[in-house]
């Protein structure tokens, strides 16, 4: 991976974050920062989501709803930020976008997956069953699924450009999907509750359990930033990494064959 930035990036920060050295710089500073006001957050909203009031028709297991709710609300945006990475390598050609789409998809899967089990263990004492084929939950079950082909995909293609290439496709694609997880309990008859915080005619939700909720979804949104940050520097050592091996091997093959083809002479 070159550590130059190209003549066709955009101005500015943009072609700034092309360079890899740049911008592992960047992410050394800004990932303490992340990690302190994320566990700062989280403690917070923790504290406000278990004292808050119970509800008159769940009790205590409302409270599940402070971790449930960012876990969905995260494997979706996690995935329209996946998207933006698409775009990034398919029409701006930047050279970290790729890079950001690997790191995010297995920090989505995990959200997913989290969505799934807390909103299963959620649904056994409201609904009766742990799992019922409604819109909403088959839409995100196929979310999940789609992380894990996005993450097979780029293991199973050695070559980089072209397993970015397939994964930006797939995932622009896969985008359609964002829209009926959203409006799913809208377009048909689910099990689900409707949404109950972005409602054009303001959120239903009483302002003591809202509170709570608002802050934890912060909270876990810049627990997301900061673990994709630091899996997009990973990413790209691990790069730097493999490119080493490679130069390495090579020279280690041309001085092999120059002593073979003496012996031989």
């Amino acid at each position: 991976m070159s550590d130059t930035t190209t003549t066709n990036s955009k101005p500015g920060w943009f072609s700034a974050l092309a360079n890899p050295t740049r911008f592992i710089g960047l992410a050394d500073r800004i990932i303490p920062v992340l990690a302190v006001l994320t566990a700062i957050t989280l403690v917070v909203g923790l504290y406000l989501g278990f004292t808050a009031p119970e509800d008159y028709q769940q009790g205590s297991t409302v409270q599940i709803m402070y971790i449930h709710v960012p876990f969905a609300w995260l494997s979706m945006m996690c995935w329209g930020v996946m998207s933006l990475a698409a775009l990034g390598t398919l029409v701006w050609r930047h050279p970290l976008a790729d890079v950001s789409l690997k790191a995010a998809a297995p920090i989505g899967l995990v959200f997913t997956g989290l969505a799934l089990a807390t909103g299963s263990i959620w649904g056994k004492p409201m609904w009766g069953t742990w799992w019922v084929w409604d819109a909403r939950l088959t839409s995100v079950f196929v979310l999940f699924l789609m992380y894990l082909g996005i993450i097979a995909l780029t293991r199973a293609i050695d070559d980089t450009s072209r397993a970015a290439k397939a994964a930006a496709i797939i995932t622009l694609v896969g985008a359609i999907n964002l829209p009926i997880i959203k409006f799913s309990v809208d377009w048909w008859n689910t099990l689900h509750q409707p949404a109950a915080v972005f409602r054009l005619d303001g959120p239903t939700i009483d302002p003591s359990m809202l509170w709570p909720l608002l802050i934890m979804a912060v909270g876990f949104t810049l627990l997301f930033f900061t673990l994709h940050l630091t899996a997009i520097r990973t990413e790209i050592w691990r790069r730097r990494v493999q490119a080493m091996q490679r130069i390495a091997a090579r020279r280690a093959d041309g001085r092999t064959g120059g002593r073979s083809e003496g012996h031989v002479r």
